[in-house]
């Protein structure tokens, strides 16, 4: 309410300020469209700076079968992995390293896909794949490789997760499992379709907006986000790309986002004011990955080619390369934005790059078996931690840098 008090004041003013013979007033949506987008997220102790990172041990952690990708929340005290195997989600302590909750999802027949022989099989839907965040942490948004849509999760405030299913509202069954401990809860929460084999999901800093790269589909769903009302987003546009997608960056500085095409080699532009596409920026084959800094750099993994980019949002160019092991799979910057960490799927490698002017400086290339796929980064003043998962070992290993 203050804050409307305040743009209707500037409103107000901004009339009286004209001149007498002046009869063009402002619009009100045009001192509003200047306000700044503020991020959803809660403000995190600003790190002491760094340039350099020294590699010093690694930990491995059991987790589930299948864990295909891994995010931590805001604070970084707690770390969530998507189990797609074991059709959960483990909610991981930092500090601890021990799993204080798992998010346990009802099993329910489905069908899936076989990427080895390229075919439908019998499987289940609620198979997790990827996650975001949003509205402070609270709300923890997972797409369900086989249910065709993804689904949201309020990790702290469980009375929110009160879905009924209806005609009109599907929606899934979680059982929350406390280890060690026989106390256990359950709710429903609401399925919300958005296209074939959901992959990755970004949003916008403000918590409005939400893209999901839909696999099968060859699509990007866009929904409204609304914290106050069951289902929490519903799809207002839907994004057609020529082939498979996967990646998705936001750039809410210049309301863009982009969606790599795995099944290709460009990167789809979309116009986030309008949600359509707006270009195509073509880059080489398979793009699977994409994050973006603040100063305007895309950074890619090219799967099929062994090989990361940095590229120049504004221009398209690719301003320079480095050859990684086998297969790049997810990549993460730290929170510096001085250095990318790489899964390499094939190879079991995590290759790690401080990320130069004009180059990528090799700063290791760690062993790390049973296929690595999902990483997220931990950090505070004088260390920072890779958590990598693996899919076929279903470990996690933790990589712990000293800051220098």
């Amino acid at each position: 309410m203050q804050t409307l008090f305040s743009l209707l004041s500037l409103y107000f003013l901004a009339i009286g300020c004209q001149t007498s013979g002046s009869t063009k007033k402002p619009d009100l949506d045009t001192v509003l469209s200047k306000q700044v987008m503020t991020d959803t997220l809660p403000p995190v102790p600003r790190l002491k700076p760094y340039s350099n990172i020294e590699y010093e041990k690694k930990e491995i952690l059991t987790a589930s079968s299948g864990t295909k990708s891994v995010i931590f929340n805001s604070k970084g005290s707690k770390l969530y992995a998507m189990n797609l195997e074991g059709m959960s989600v483990y909610e991981f302590d930092q500090a601890s390293r021990k799993i204080a909750r798992e998010f346990k999802f009802t099993p329910t027949r489905g069908t899936g896909w076989d990427y080895n022989k390229s075919r439908p099989i019998a499987s289940f839907q609620e198979k997790p794949v990827e996650a975001c965040f949003s509205h402070d942490d609270k709300i923890l948004w997972i797409s369900l490789h086989n249910a065709d849509g993804i689904v949201p999760i309020w990790v702290d405030d469980f009375s929110k997760n009160n879905a009924v299913t209806t005609a009109e509202q599907k929606t899934k069954p979680v059982t929350v499992i406390y280890p060690g401990t026989t106390k256990r809860d359950s709710f429903r929460v609401p399925l919300i379709e958005t296209g074939k084999t959901p992959k990755v999901i970004s949003r916008t800093a403000d918590s409005k907006h939400l893209l999901v790269s839909n696999w099968h589909s060859r699509n990007t769903s866009v929904l409204e986000m609304d914290e106050t009302k069951m289902p929490y987003g519903k799809v207002i546009s839907t994004i057609p790309v020529s082939a498979i997608p996967r990646g998705i960056a936001v750039d809410d500085k210049n309301k863009k986002s982009y969606i790599a095409i795995m099944g290709g080699s460009s990167l789809n532009v979309v116009d986030n004011n309008t949600w359509k596409s707006e270009s195509i920026m073509n880059v080489w084959s398979s793009p699977r990955h994409i994050v973006m800094d603040t100063s305007g750099h895309l950074f890619v993994s090219y799967n099929s080619l062994g090989t990361i980019a940095c590229i120049d949002a504004a221009t398209g160019q690719q301003l320079f390369t480095a050859k990684t092991h086998a297969q790049p799979r997810t990549i993460v910057l730290s929170k510096n934005h001085k250095f990318i960490f790489v899964t390499c799927y094939t190879s079991d490698f995590v290759d790690v790059y401080k990320i130069n002017s004009d180059n990528f400086e090799k700063v290791a290339s760690l062993p790390c078996g049973g296929h690595p796929v999902g990483v997220d980064i931990f950090e505070n003043d004088d260390t920072l931690e890779a958590w990598v998962c693996s899919y076929s070992s279903g470990s996690i290993s933790i990589y712990s840098f000293k800051k220098k």
